[in-house]
């Protein structure tokens, strides 16, 4: 009898033992056993940043004075939920770049908090914008009209115009957190911008002769990109990626799309959410009302990455592919 009973009480010790990582970890602290492998040995700042369009921006601004490591792949700000995987990565990171505006600092919050680095700088840098240069998104799921506004688009990196504000944020923070190698990053931020005004121009281009541009978004992600490149977003498919529109919405954006001299023939859709068959739904209704030649533009809101896929240029040639759909689906 007294055996069973010292055999039960190691059984519980050792269950505790086990556990008790565990919650310190849940709670914010770092195991004591922890061994952090993700970060080079080196000098420099420790750059995390959410998602991959930030990645790029930053990564091409510090160049070998600061290691960049990004969060986000296969989710993107608006579906992703950290993991304890996540949470390590920040425990020695000294900055942490998000957009801001309700998109991914919330997440980012969460993760310095489960990794008890103190120290960690959450930088949002919608938060350093003029607020001029804000847009707000466009949604026809009101009750009352297609034209109603709600909060600001936190979908800024979708312009490069915004993206030379972003890239030059960036620069800054690295210089005041290193400042003996503020030369470096300002030589970078310039040779970025360079490569970003000529994205813009690019796309400019592509467009020029376009009398028609208009156009449905997918999700409420395309008011800087309607700015930069002179469009116009008459209507929204889903109020939240992944959401399908119900009937009533659906014929609000009918409605937008066959009203008299604005007839909507480009329908958004993203590669994210290719099981999604609003786009071609609605395509079929506009072509049951009349309107000639409706057509699916695939957009890439820039949201996901294939880890491997992530290099220095990928954002640029992400952001050329969408012109370049977007060019061939225009008249």
């Amino acid at each position: 009898m007294n055996g069973g009973l010292l055999w039960l009480k190691a059984a519980v010790v050792g269950v505790l033992a086990t556990a008790v990582p565990l919650l310190i970890f849940g709670c914010g602290k770092k195991p004591e056993d922890a061994k952090d492998s993700t970060w080079p040995d080196q000098p420099g700042p420790k750059v995390v940043v959410s998602f991959a369009p930030l990645y790029c921006f930053a990564a091409n601004v510090a160049g070998d004075d600061a290691v960049v490591k990004n969060v986000m792949t296969s989710k993107g700000p608006h579906d992703f939920d950290p993991t304890e995987a996540d949470v390590k990565l920040v425990t020695k990171a000294d900055i942490f770049f998000v957009i801001g505006l309700g998109l991914d600092e919330t997440k980012a919050v969460k993760m310095k908090n489960g990794s008890g680095n103190k120290n960690l700088k959450i930088v949002e840098l919608a938060e350093m914008l003029d607020k001029k240069h804000l847009c707000e998104g466009k949604c026809n799921h009101a009750e009352k009209g297609a034209d109603h506004k709600h909060d600001k688009d936190p979908h800024m990196w979708l312009s490069p115009d915004h993206a030379v504000m972003l890239v030059n944020f960036i620069r800054d923070e690295l210089k005041a957190a290193d400042p003996a190698h503020a030369e470096g990053y300002e030589k970078r931020a310039a040779a970025y911008v360079v490569k970003l005004k000529a994205l813009k121009t690019y796309g400019m281009e592509k467009i020029k002769d376009k009398k028609d541009r208009r156009l449905v978004s997918f999700h409420d992600s395309l008011a800087y990109f309607e700015q930069a490149f002179e469009l116009d977003v008459r209507g929204v498919l889903t109020k939240h990626p992944g959401q399908e529109p119900d009937a009533k919405e659906m014929a609000e954006l009918i409605r937008l799309c066959t009203k008299k001299n604005a007839e909507t023939r480009v329908i958004a859709t993203e590669p994210q959410y290719s099981t999604s068959g609003s786009g071609d739904a609605l395509r079929k209704e506009l072509i049951a009302k009349g309107v000639a030649d409706p057509v699916l533009l695939e957009f890439d809101p820039l949201e996901t990455v294939k880890p491997e896929d992530l290099t220095l240029d990928w954002y640029e040639k992400k952001m050329r592919e969408n012109l370049d759909a977007l060019a061939k689906a225009m008249k």
